[in-house]
């Protein structure tokens, strides 16, 4: 088989939404085996889509960097191993030899009186959201199970979000279409301008100002510092991150603490957007816009800036949901995947990774590259049901495995997570993780919030 002459079409269809080159695809190939489930949802494919757009959006900035155009972008191999073990890195994290808690005892689902929900219960604040909303007489599961239990799921759900907490009711039908991907603005200016970089490290000198939470977001901008860029977190200091979290997607970025309704911490933040490359943001719509942090107030201030902005619902999602908070988990509830995924019983069941995170970092992290590879200025939308909407509507079981884009012995069984995990200090300890399907961090994380807020010397 000579290259190009199939293409894997979840790595096209990405491609695609994230507006390249179409003859580009094939220049991407696939080896090896992975292990993310068979049924009922084509989980591996959207992996492995979403993997190869990342990184041959990667090859795209090398080629344009080097000084090149299309033509030169380089042909690129993915392991399929790699890409499934990063894909659950979070199961694969070990802190200082400690299997981290990935769901609280109060985050699962629950049967009510006409069907499920399912709660989020990870931070505190939201433990204490949902305690509170249900009048628990105590934290504990069989509290939960107790209160829900005469109520229908929506009551339970709309319960809780006005109380602060996050409850859905389980869709049994997928929900509405979203975009994959979401174009905002193309202002037509440039951003500065970009000289050689590295081999490997296409991102090189390029300052990317993080606005992201939790896992997606966070695997994205990851991602971009192990391609180099130069990653500042700025997180509020009165809403903590949580330790294990931060512990996996924390590497190849710095992560510091401002109070932008500080005028002191505003304008070290304001001095920190003056000199950025790229900004990308993990809040709800409408979050940011106070605080003239939303895509379009950025471009118009910042013309050549890159914006990438994530949410959960989707960006034209209907009332209720356009400004609610929302997780991986809540969205595979609401959106009808997790009815999909549901046992003989009746239970409604998971995917077999947070692929809406995982799978939504790696596009947004394409599509940063592929607009510093067009010189920048423009803002780009993403979304966990975007993602979601991809997966029940738009992907098939005809990708590499079955042969397309890839090398042989794809596709083979005998998959193990071991070669693709390393171990690392890190400020919390050593920690054993995933590596990236694109190569290693060399380096552990800070510790969250613990270092300086200034860019590092160009």
């Amino acid at each position: 088989m000579t290259l190009g002459e199939e293409r894997d079409s979840g790595t096209a269809q990405a491609w695609e939404a994230l507006g390249g080159a179409p003859e580009l695809v094939g220049r991407v190939r696939y080896r090896g085996a992975g292990d993310l489930g068979e049924e009922p949802l084509p989980v591996a494919e959207l992996a492995r889509g979403t993997v190869g757009a990342c990184g041959l959006a990667a090859a795209e900035l090398a080629a344009v960097r080097a000084g090149g155009g299309a033509q030169d972008v380089a042909p690129l191999v993915v392991d399929e191993g790699a890409v499934a073990t990063a894909f659950v890195s979070e199961r694969h994290l070990r802190v200082g030899g400690r299997t981290p808690v990935t769901f609280a005892p109060l985050s699962g689902f629950w049967r009510t009186s006409d069907g499920w929900v399912r709660t989020h219960a990870n931070y505190p604040h939201h433990e204490a959201a949902l305690v509170r909303a249900l009048r628990l007489p105590s934290a504990t599961p069989e509290a939960v199970r107790g209160a829900v239990a005469g109520r229908t799921a929506v009551e339970v759900q709309e319960l809780v979000y006005a109380a602060g907490g996050l409850a859905v009711a389980v869709a049994r039908d997928y929900g509405e279409p979203q975009p994959l991907v979401e174009p905002v603005r193309v202002t037509g200016a440039r951003g500065r301008t970009l000289g050689d970089a590295p081999a490997g490290r296409p991102a090189t000198g390029v300052r990317v100002l993080d606005l992201t939470r939790v896992i997606a977001g966070p695997v994205a901008t990851r991602t971009l510092g192990l391609l180099g860029a130069d990653v500042l977190r700025i997180d509020p200091p009165r809403l903590p991150e949580a330790d294990d979290a931060y512990a996996d997607t924390g590497f190849g970025k710095r992560s510091a603490l401002l109070d932008l309704a500080e005028a002191a911490d505003r304008a070290v933040f304001e001095g920190l957007l003056a000199e950025a490359d790229v900004v990308v943001t993990g809040y709800r719509p409408g979050a940011l816009e106070p605080y003239g942090l939303g895509a379009r107030q950025l471009l118009e201030r910042w013309p050549g800036l890159v914006v990438a902005e994530l949410c959960a619902w989707g960006w034209r999602a209907a009332e209720p949901w356009a400004g609610r908070r929302g997780f991986d988990s809540l969205v595979q509830a609401g959106y009808g995947i997790a009815a999909a995924c549901a046992g003989p019983d009746g239970r409604p069941g998971v995917l077999p990774a947070q692929a809406l995170d995982h799978g939504t970092g790696y596009l947004v992290a394409a599509g940063v590259l592929r607009a510093l590879a067009e010189g920048g200025g423009r803002g780009l939308r993403f979304s966990l049901a975007g993602t979601g909407s991809w997966l029940v509507r738009g992907l098939s079981r005809a990708g590499a495995g079955a042969g397309a884009g890839a090398e042989a012995g794809a596709g083979a069984s005998g998959y193990a997570a071991e070669p693709w995990l390393r171990v690392t200090p890190s400020g919390y300890g050593v920690l054993r993780h995933a590596a990236s399907p694109f190569g290693e961090w060399g380096v552990g994380p800070s510790r969250w919030g613990t270092d300086q807020a200034v860019w590092l010397p160009r």
